[in-house]
């Protein structure tokens, strides 16, 4: 019985010294928030509203089809570029590719600092007739209503290429000119993988031995109550993004007449190895950079999730259960796993004799396309089923960029002066962006944009009734504005 006391009570200290450790880590957790002074808000011209109506009024389209792609509107953004920017045309360096992606570069006057670069995308996703009616005003429209501007690339992403450009022109017209040489790049044909327009312009930098301190491009943005447990707005830095890789499965057994079916047909075999992907999706974990941003975010959190993120090689695994309950959070924390075509049979009784499924995968950083694959073929283990990569275009996850870098705090800083009392975090970006394609040219990336995202507008883009008010586009031209100059000097 003495025994059993012993054992009890040591048990108890054992458990309350646990709990002690936990707690001592959560109240000693040290905030990686900074703290700067708001900077005065510039005037903005009431010019710039226009330019980015008209801008929205260009239907830069980036279709699947090439043969529906529309040169008439990137040769009219072309003329619209250079007659509404005048000083960014006639005082900065220019370079096309491929007739409608532009590298600009501003010579700055200390040749000893590596350059910075700003790049984002003019091109936009289709409209689907049959959503049309669902627009509060025309998706091309561009107009002004309510203080709010209306239509396709009002947040992805000509607010990028408009707000570098009004901010850079506005730069200019001051006679500024910086320490750092500073280059804007914008591709054409993002919304496609970017074949044509970063690959190219990535490919010149290189050719030319540039090394740049950094390149920043669109994916984070400032979130509005997205963030459980934090009512601050959030502004969150991509500082890495998910691969990007599409696996084809295909079985091409004999077909037949309907009423004498085998029992298994091509659709029931490849049908079977989906249920069986998706059924064993892959582990989930914590990256670094997700483990990051629990760090930058924690001191923020309400206590119980403070203690989760003080004490993540403990408790990590309480993350992880809350972020599979959501698409966004499951997302976080491991490679997905998204059947996306099916194709098989022609008429209603003939038994097909192929199928092909494509199933798309976003993956984490620190697995590859290759351990997709490996992974796959070991899943579905069915010699019948041909499995291959695919798609029309794929991606490795993106190295992990800094964050005591000069760029991230630049960043960082840039946002606490334009947009004070926010919280700023890095994160993994799970979609895909241009920046991809200079990661031979840099060893920091970041992903940020100033857009605000909330629950109401979080699906507009790539969807229906894509906004802006008017006073974040001018936010966006002076958030440019005064990073452009904490960056160069």
């Amino acid at each position: 019985m003495k025994l059993f006391k012993k054992t009890l009570l040591g048990l108890l200290a054992v458990c309350l010294l646990f709990i002690a450790f936990l707690v001592f880590n959560t109240l000693t957790l040290k905030s990686k928030q900074l703290s700067f002074d708001a900077i005065e808000q510039i005037e903005v011209d009431p010019m710039s509203k226009t330019n980015f109506s008209n801008a929205i009024k260009i239907k830069t389209i980036s279709p699947e089809n090439a043969a529906d792609f529309d040169s008439l509107a990137f040769d009219k953004f072309n003329v619209f570029l250079q007659k509404t920017y005048p000083f960014v045309d006639s005082l900065l360096e220019e370079k096309i590719f491929n007739s409608y992606s532009h590298l600009y570069k501003w010579e700055g006057s200390d040749k000893s600092l590596k350059p910075a670069l700003f790049i984002a995308h003019l091109d936009v996703v289709p409209v689907a007739e049959e959503n049309l009616p669902n627009w509060k005003h025309a998706p091309f429209g561009g107009e002004i209503v309510n203080d709010t501007i209306w239509g396709r690339g009002t947040i992805d992403d000509k607010i990028g290429v408009v707000g570098l450009m009004e901010s850079v022109e506005l730069l200019l017209k001051s006679n500024y000119t910086p320490k750092r040489t500073i280059y804007l790049g914008f591709g054409h044909d993002e919304e496609i993988g970017g074949p044509n327009g970063a690959t190219f312009i990535a490919q010149y930098l290189k050719e030319q031995g540039v090394s740049l301190e950094f390149v920043m491009d669109e994916g984070g943005t400032i979130s509005q109550g997205l963030v459980a447990g934090i009512d601050k707005d959030v502004a969150l830095i991509g500082t890495a993004e998910k691969g990007f890789v599409t696996v084809e499965l295909s079985v091409d057994l004999e077909g037949g007449h309907s009423s004498q079916p085998d029992k298994e047909t091509n659709i029931d075999v490849l049908a079977n190895a989906i249920v069986k992907l998706k059924n064993n999706p892959f582990p989930a974990k914590i990256p670094s950079v997700v483990g990051k941003m629990l760090e930058y975010l924690g001191s923020e959190f309400p206590f119980t999730t403070r203690m989760v993120a003080a004490n993540q090689k403990l408790l990590g695994f309480l993350f992880i259960a809350a972020s599979e309950s959501t698409p966004q959070g499951n997302a976080n924390v491991r490679t997905t796993t998204a059947p996306t075509i099916f194709h098989s049979g022609v008429k209603e009784n003939v038994i097909p004799p192929v199928a092909n499924a494509s199933v798309n995968f976003r993956i984490l950083p620190g697995e590859s396309s290759t351990s997709v694959l490996e992974r796959v073929k070991e899943t579905v283990n069915d010699e019948r089923i041909k499995i291959e990569i695919g798609g029309n275009f794929g991606t490795e996850p993106s190295k992990i960029s800094g964050t005591e870098t000069m760029g991230f705090q630049a960043i960082q800083k840039t946002i606490l002066e334009v947009f004070p009392g926010t919280v700023v975090s890095p994160y993994l970006v799970i979609g895909g962006t241009d920046s991809r394609h200079y990661g031979d040219i840099t060893e920091d990336i970041y992903r940020f944009g100033s857009v605000k995202l909330h629950k109401q507008n979080i699906k507009s883009f790539h969807g229906i009734n894509e906004a802006l008010p008017v006073s974040e586009f001018e936010n966006a031209i002076r958030f440019y504005h005064q990073l452009i100059q904490n960056v160069s000097e």
